[in-house]
């Protein structure tokens, strides 16, 4: 669900947020699992999920966290995960088909599957939910289109798109972070996609981006959207990072900005240091990425980023309600962004 900005917006305006220089507090660690899946509610409820089946929710601000692995599931990777309150949430898999996707009602208790594939080559990317019933799922492409599955019922029923994108040979996506897909409650998305092909996809078209690609191991990871409040266009300021996993210490071509929803591209003068697997929008001006690496800040809107920590991490979030800020990754890592 999209990020509730007035809060920052009051911080900002009394200078009490982003007064000092970030730094990077780790909460959690030492379980064995890769977290790639990151719901931040507000200040106190988090959900995360990863690999071998795991889910992890804090109801405290990650002081304390409760661990599950969904019963039938242990051999699964959640890599993205929507928490809508303390009790519920959507987990989606990723890897070798059937793909599937759950609910809980109960705190992650017990889980239900509201969603299974068994299409060949089913691989499901990442998933965003523009509100607490309208929500979308995005996989690898399946006959030079596309997946595309949308709910508008909280995530208990899916139904694919019938006429969805096409996508170029050797062009897919990422299920690196979730967060190569935004969704807006209009119903415009966005997506990038990587590999030999790089391009953002969305519910306007098909355009071609200044960025990485040529290899199954390169091209756009994440894209973030400045939400501006205008219901009719968004995506006037977006970013996007990516890079090449493989070689995880390169900026080349990492790191892309618009201000214009996409006329024209801009290159930061210093760019993020390495491949990065997430970005998200702080405010209009300060944003956040991270990858295997490290994490970076710029606080002048793309144009120069900081590295402030070399803890990787493969997802940071900021809270739909709030500014709590938190990162996930692997060894079932979980930090917190302080200032």
């Amino acid at each position: 669900m999209k990020k509730t900005v007035i809060g920052l917006f009051l911080l900002l305006a009394t200078g009490s947020l982003f007064g000092q220089n970030p730094h990077i507090e780790i909460l959690t660690s030492d379980t064995k699992t890769s977290l790639r899946g990151l719901s931040v509610v507000n200040e106190n409820i988090i959900w995360v999920s990863g690999s071998n089946g795991t889910v992890g929710k804090s109801a405290n601000g990650g002081k304390n966290w409760k661990w599950v692995v969904v019963k039938g599931f242990e051999n699964k990777e959640f890599r993205d995960i929507e928490g809508f309150d303390g009790n519920s949430a959507i987990i989606m898999s990723s890897g070798k088909e059937p793909a599937y996707i759950l609910k809980t009602t109960d705190g992650g208790d017990s889980w239900r599957v509201v969603y299974e594939n068994k299409t060949p080559g089913m691989f499901l990317d990442a998933m965003d939910f523009a509100s607490s019933l309208y929500g979308m799922v995005i996989g690898d492409p399946i006959n030079g289109k596309v997946f595309i599955a949308r709910t508008t019922d909280g995530g208990n029923t899916w139904k694919p798109d019938q006429q969805p994108p096409a996508t170029d040979s050797g062009e897919a996506f990422f299920a690196a972070s979730g967060t190569n897909l935004r969704l807006f409650a209009n119903k415009h998305f966005f997506m990038v996609s990587g590999g030999t092909r790089s391009r953002l996809i969305s519910s306007t078209g098909v355009q071609d981006i200044p960025f990485i690609e040529g290899k199954e191991t390169t091209g756009a990871n994440s894209i973030d959207i400045f939400d501006d409040g205008i219901p009719k266009a968004p995506g006037q300021r977006m970013v996007i990072v990516g890079g090449d996993f493989n070689n995880f210490s390169s900026s080349e071509k990492n790191c892309i900005y618009t201000t214009n929803g996409g006329k024209t591209w801009k290159v930061p003068e210093t760019p993020p240091h390495g491949y990065r697997s997430c970005v998200e929008y702080l405010s209009k001006k300060d944003i956040i990425a991270c990858g295997i690496n490290g994490v970076d800040y710029s606080d002048d809107a793309g144009r120069n980023w900081q590295w402030i920590s070399k803890e990787g991490f493969h997802v940071c979030r900021i809270a739909r309600i709030g500014p709590a800020i938190f990162l996930a990754g692997e060894n079932g890592k979980v930090a917190k962004v302080y200032w």
